[in-house]
């Protein structure tokens, strides 16, 4: 027989592993301390084998105390103690998950990246491939004044060169004329170039859309959801490209641009601090450092130059009071400075 749920008011616990039954049984305990499982299965009208295995579930989400006594006695814990536990574990499964999930993206737009490399080789109709500056200048001159609706990219490396501001301001300023809707994220050192900042409101105030992010995982143009230009190598973006058009695989990398803008910020938007007063970009560092990332690769990571790197590592060795870059991503941890659930 199927239990009416025990929570009223359209309160719904199943989420979290709770069933109605279990919700029933948890509400008898609140409700009468002593109870027995003999007088809750004739309260619930189910069989006493049902009860126990019901309490045994209870217990399992630390809901229920039992007593080793004979006969067994169960205690309830107080919803506002069980239920505030139990939903805290929830959230930090859901927060690992989040991060395994984020890594796992960055992890197939790295595969997707190489296998359009392995495929530019071939007669591949839908991959394209660019070789040197100038033909990857080319290519995206020509797609920036065939794009129609929309625009979505990704610029790492922190500052932009004088020379790539002048060739993107009029393709820009040309899009947004006719219409086409501006999606870009930057990386948190762009703060650090008058130049680029400047840029980057300039395009928000013509009526784009502008964020920044601590780390990108690629470089990446996709123009109206029909083709995306990524680099063959990442770290030498300018020695060559591969343009795709395979829907599959410039779906899969909208997914991914959509999935960091979600986590990126408004350009100008005054980030929160908490009591660490870390700044987003500080916390990337202090997980690469108990990574084990080495000053160059933090550097490309962050978009910013190596001495940039070395002067904020021992900045933030000193704060912690770390004798080691590692110790320092080790008492970050425990500080609760950075968490599992984030990622690197």
């Amino acid at each position: 027989m199927r239990v009416t749920s025990a929570f009223h008011g359209g309160i719904v616990l199943e989420p979290l592993g709770i069933t109605d039954l279990m919700q029933s049984v948890y509400l008898a305990l609140l409700r009468l301390p002593d109870i027995g499982v003999r007088e809750i299965a004739a309260e619930l009208g189910v069989d006493q084998d049902t009860v126990r295995a019901t309490l045994d579930e209870l217990v399992r989400l630390e809901l229920v105390r039992m007593r080793w006594e004979e006969p067994p006695e169960f205690r309830a814990v107080s919803p506002e103690l069980g239920l505030a536990a139990l939903l805290e574990r929830e959230q930090a499964k859901l927060a690992q998950r989040n991060h395994e999930i984020a890594r796992s993206r960055a992890a197939v737009a790295n595969l997707l990246i190489n296998h359009a490399e392995i495929k530019a080789n071939s007669n591949d109709p839908a991959v394209e491939r660019l070789i040197g500056m100038e033909a990857i200048r080319e290519r995206l001159e020509s797609l920036a004044r065939s794009c129609r609706t929309e625009a979505l990219s990704f610029m790492p490396g922190g500052a932009q060169s004088a020379e790539s501001l002048r060739a993107s301001r009029l393709l820009d300023e040309q899009a947004m004329c006719r219409g086409v809707r501006m999606r870009t994220v930057y990386l948190d050192s762009m703060y650090n170039d008058a130049r680029t900042t400047a840029y980057a409101l300039w395009l928000q105030e013509m009526g784009s859309e502008v964020r920044t992010i601590p780390v990108l995982p690629v470089r990446m143009l996709i123009v109206d959801r029909e083709c995306a230009v990524v680099p063959i190598d990442n770290d030498r973006s300018g020695a060559g490209a591969v343009v795709l058009t395979g829907a599959g695989l410039v779906e899969a990398l909208v997914s991914l641009f959509f999935f960091v803008w979600e986590m990126s910020t408004p350009v100008g938007t005054s980030k929160s601090s908490d009591s660490t007063e870390l700044s987003a970009q500080e916390k990337h560092v202090l997980r690469l450092l108990a990574a084990g990332y080495t000053d160059e690769a933090m550097a490309r990571r962050l978009g910013v130059s190596v001495r940039t790197i070395r002067r904020g590592t021992a900045e933030l060795l000193q704060r912690l009071g770390a004798q080691s870059r590692f110790q320092a991503g080790v008492l970050a941890a425990e500080r609760g400075w950075i968490t599992g659930s984030d990622g690197a």
